[in-house]
This record gives structure tokens, sequence and C-alpha cells, in this order.
């Protein structure tokens, strides 16, 4: 093993010096990597009392997969905007778990996160909309709590930014930071990247990834709903709350293609649209040309449209073959180098899936890293996916070609005035490319 291996590279292997799924990398000309066997179930150890910052469908799913993680975890604090979140989800965690939280844990408002951070947890779960990861990060890191906190990391580049400047302090903290990047964790993603890497479809030069599916959810405006609250409560539609598909969902294909590259796209040409979103303010369809180091040229494409071809995936093109990026090699022909072989069910047919959902082992391997307190900092690669998500946002929105280092050096803030339940003194047109 490289004992001077660059922190950098490190991190840009994906499955990370963070998940601590990489252990050794060969000086020799061809590169190996050992990924030691996944965990089914985290070690026995300290008590890991968690609170839950965001309580609607993606945190009570996170807190129900930590909970799932292995034993002694308990969630012992809940924090968000509205009470009637805090009320399902202590029901979700009575009737699933039989776990309660005691009132004087329960916290309802904008301020709720500091109390959650006030109260008896070493743990946080931060699954609030996107727009306020940045300071929620923050502050937990402040009050040197364990993270997880699920993607997106941020919605502009401010947020991105200080998204990176808080897990440089996690890392000299020596918390463990997960960040809801579960693809890194999954069994045949890993694997399907241990091929690549060790140069199993050559050197790298294009590669593709979608996200095409049918309309998301969203939610109509009710007369007793404050402009705020309605907007929070569908905020999947609004930019400033979600940073728009491309940056909400999209980004885990995006930081599937800077995982297997280990690099991330240096500029972006992109163009999009609004055909026929019912809600908020963002478009319904990106398409995106990423530069990367070498001229690797990367098309991303997503898309929230009803009745239309759908495809969630990703491929990675090398001089010698190419990859689906989650189960099989390729060579140039067509026919099949290399696959991941599943577990095999009673009849010794294959599952077609992996033993261990990657919900499930991306807080298997956090907890693990706590108690065996091992290196584990997932948060500056996810931000930077995040920032290459929101660099093709901003070209689409704008009709220009967009820059790493413009992006390193914005001060885009998409951000309200103050966070109360009234008016929103937000921009909420709809972005118009070539116009400003």
């Amino acid at each position: 093993m490289e004992k001077d291996f660059n922190r950098r590279e490190f991190i840009g292997l994906g499955t990370a010096a963070a998940a601590g799924l990489i252990i050794g990398c060969s000086t020799s000309p061809k590169r190996v990597l050992e990924v030691p066997p996944f965990l089914d179930q985290a070690p026995d150890g300290m008590e890991i009392r968690a609170g839950l910052i965001g309580c609607g469908g993606r945190g009570s799913g996170a807190a129900i997969n930590f909970l799932n993680a292995g034993p002694n975890l308990k969630i012992t604090a809940l924090g968000d905007v509205f009470q009637d979140k805090i009320d399902e989800m202590r029901k979700k965690l009575k009737d699933e778990k039989n776990m309660e939280v005691a009132d004087a844990n329960c916290f309802v408002g904008f301020d709720a996160f500091q109390k959650v951070l006030e109260s008896d947890v070493n743990m946080v779960i931060l699954a609030t909309p996107p727009h306020f990861r940045p300071e929620h990060f923050a502050a937990a890191v402040n009050a040197k709590k364990h993270v997880f906190m699920e993607k997106p990391v941020a919605v502009d580049p401010v947020g991105a930014r200080s998204v990176i400047a808080s897990s440089k302090k996690a890392e000299a903290l020596g918390l463990c930071v997960g960040t809801g990047t579960q693809r890194r964790h999954q069994r045949d993603y890993v694997a399907t990247f241990k091929q690549v890497y060790e140069g199993a479809i050559g050197k790298i030069v294009s590669a593709t990834c979608y996200w095409n599916q049918s309309q998301l959810w969203y939610r109509e405006p009710r007369k007793e709903w404050s402009e705020m609250e309605y907007m929070i409560r569908d905020w999947v539609n609004w930019k400033w709350l979600s940073g728009d598909h491309i940056v909400e969902q999209h980004v885990h294909n995006i930081d599937v293609i800077n995982w297997f590259t280990e690099k991330h796209p240096l500029s972006a040409v992109a163009f999009g649209g609004r055909h026929r979103r019912v809600t908020g303010d963002q478009y319904d369809h990106f398409s995106t040309d990423f530069i990367y180091d070498g001229d690797i040229h990367v098309h991303s494409m997503c898309r929230q449209i009803n009745n239309c071809a759908d495809n969630v995936s990703e491929y990675v093109r090398g001089t010698e073959g190419y990859t689906n990026c989650s189960n099989t090699i390729y060579n140039l022909d067509g026919s099949v180098k290399w696959q991941y072989q599943y577990p095999l069910d009673e009849e010794g047919k294959s599952t077609g899936s992996v033993k261990i959902s990657p919900y499930d082992q991306e807080h298997i391997d956090l907890v693990t890293a706590i108690r065996k307190n091992k290196p584990y900092v997932e948060a500056e690669a996810t931000a930077v996916s995040t920032l290459a998500a929101i660099m093709a946002r901003i070209s689409a929105y704008t009709g220009k070609e967009m820059t790493w280092e413009e992006m390193m050096s914005s001060d885009l803030q998409l951000k309200p005035k103050e966070y109360k339940l009234g008016a929103v003194d937000v921009d909420k047109t709809i972005p118009v490319p070539g116009t400003v």
C-alpha cells in the first residue's frame, strides 16, 4: 500500500477513503484495489443516539435505514418545521421499531435543528429540503456530531463551497459523515468500479448518464397554508429549495460518473425547458455536455415527464471496452467480459439484486466507521458532484457555457431574506435562456 497516496485522489475514488471500502492500491503499472467484504450489519459498540432533522418521506426512510444498520442504535430527537411531520414520524417509529421519542425531544420550527443538536444526540440525520443542508451541516460539525445527510448537499455555489469547508473541518475533528450517495455503497457498483479502476475498459474516453422518469409528486396550495408553508411542502418543484431536479435527483448519476472517472467536469453547456410541470418554477428536462480533463465528453440527460421513455443508468466507455457501471463490463464488440455475481435464491438462480439494500448499507458503513474510529467523510465528494449539477443547471437557465472556475468563485445564493411562515421573497420567474 502506497503510504503517501494523495488525499484528493483517494477521495476521488469514490467508494472512498471515507467509506473504508478501499484499503489498498498498488504502485505497480496495473492498479489494484483491495475491497474488503461488506458487512451485513454494523458491529455492536457505543450507543449511537441520532437526531432526525427533517421528518418527511426521505427523512423517515433514512431514519429506518439507520435503525436497520445494527444493534444499539436509537432515534432520540426529532426536528421539523411542521408538527404533523413530527407526529407522523413518531407513529412510524412506534409502529415499525417500537421506539418512542419523548415530547421534550420533539422540536418544531425553523430553529428545530439547533434544538436537536443541543439535545443528547451524538449523531444527526439531515433530511430537510436541500436548501437548508449547508447551514445545518455547518452547525452539526461545529457541535461535533457525526452526520448522515441526504444528497444533494446544496442548491447553489455558495452552499456547495460551504459544505466543502465544513467537510474539511469534520475531517480535522475526526467526525464521520455519510451523504446519501448510496450507489457508492451498492455492492454491484463497487465491484464494477474495482474492475474499471484496475483497467478492465482501458483508458476512459467518454460517458453518458440518465435519469429520465415520469412526473414527480407535487402539492397544490391550500388556503390555510402561507406561501412559505406551501413551498416547503411542495419543495421538489422550487429551485431555491431543491436546486431543480438535475441537482436534487440526477446528482446520483453525475456522481457515479465523477466516481468512475476519478474527476469532475471542468465546464458544461446545457439546455432544458418546461413543457408539462404543474407547480413550482423549475424545468422538467435537461441535456448537458460536460467536458472533463483530457477532453472527455459526458452526455447527461434528465427528464420528469409522463408517457416518455424512461431510463435511469450510467455508461462509461474506454479504449478497451465499456461498462454500465452497475454490474457488467463489455468488450468493444458488445460481448460480455465480466459480470457481477448476485446471490442465489433457494432454487439456485440469481436473485438479480444485492444482498443488503444500499440504503441500509450506507448506514452500516457509517455506523461501522464511527464505532471503529475510522476516517469516513463523504461530504466533499458529494459537494463536488452537487456543484457539477448546479453548473449544468445554470448553463441551461442562461444558455451560456459555465466553467468550474466560475462555480468556485460565484456569489449566487438562492434564499429568502428570512425564514418565516408568510410570503417568500425569492425570484419565482421561469428562467429563459439567452435573456441574461
